[in-house]
């Protein structure tokens, strides 16, 4: 059965003078080299490092109590739980759910990937339980990143654009991903007689590491790191540089903006429910 036999040590005994256990091994080392290259490309090229430290000093200067190191590791274990573990900031349940789906897809990919062809690149024997979880990463990876194709995508659920209107720079991680898990899945289960799957795999893989500073790779650790620091500006009094939000109940100042109780009632909430006012499509 392909979901339990390894397709890299397949394409080593069906190709073994071309695809050595070295060559996929050096494959995986430059994918690697080229996330960290795109990534650290990003930053410099974005300033994102930049941001966040001039970001920071500014903070501590409008800050009217200093956080604690206890609060700081609970902010720390909240953004970890909620912003990177459950993508707890997504309103839209169906798209939280593509959104975990893909990612811990990709994760589990990935990491079996790196076992399978480290591990064991010329062998099956014992590699049954990582090959299958090879495969779960790219069919969870695949169940996630369609649904948000075909119908969780902004322009295409809101704006009602067809599903396939691509643009460019905007899709191609989306893409690429899609591309990468589903000839990888397909080339498993044919083999190296469907040479092109395999090749078409390698060039989608290839695309996805290459582009990174086109991807959203960057933005897994950038995002973590601003909720958590919008965190630290709340805790600390800096409220990014903003006034403190009044008693809207208060008399005296609905006295002096008699406006508030007549649009907001006479015990109005901070700002009303806003845009949570109706349920989330996409976000």
């Amino acid at each position: 059965m392909f979901l339990v036999d390894n397709p890299f040590a397949r394409l080593n005994a069906e190709l073994p003078n071309f695809f050595t256990p070295e060559l996929m091994k050096g494959y995986v080392v430059l994918m690697v080299l080229f996330v960290i290259g795109g990534v650290l490309f990003d930053i410099w090229h974005k300033k994102s490092a930049k941001y966040f430290f001039e970001h920071s000093k500014n903070q501590e200067k409008h800050a009217s109590r200093k956080v604690s190191s206890s609060e700081r590791t609970g902010f720390m274990v909240d953004t970890l739980k909620n912003e990177v573990l459950t993508s707890g900031e997504f309103s839209c349940t169906n798209r939280r759910i593509s959104h975990l789906l893909s990612m811990y897809g990709f994760i589990i990919f990935v990491v079996m990937t790196a076992i399978l062809i480290f591990g064991y690149p010329t062998t099956t024997e014992g590699a049954g339980f990582f090959t299958l979880l090879w495969h779960v990463g790219a069919l969870m990876l695949m169940a996630g990143g369609y649904w948000f194709w075909f119908g969780i995508r902004v322009d295409l659920s809101a704006e009602g654009k067809p599903w396939h209107k691509i643009a460019p720079r905007a899709d191609m991680f989306i893409l690429s991903l899609l591309a990468m898990s589903t000839f990888g899945v397909i080339w498993s289960m044919f083999g190296a007689q469907f040479g092109v799957l395999f090749a078409l795999f390698i060039i989608s893989t290839t695309f996805l590491f290459a582009g990174v500073i086109w991807s959203k790779f960057a933005h897994m650790f950038f995002k973590p790191a601003a909720a958590f620091q919008k965190k630290m500006v709340w805790a600390d009094g800096s409220r990014e540089g903003l006034p403190d939000m009044p008693d809207l109940s208060d008399a005296a100042l609905q006295a002096k903006f008699p406006d508030i109780p007549t649009y907001m009632g006479k015990n109005p909430p901070n700002m009303g429910q806003g845009i949570r006012r109706g349920s989330a499509r996409n976000y």
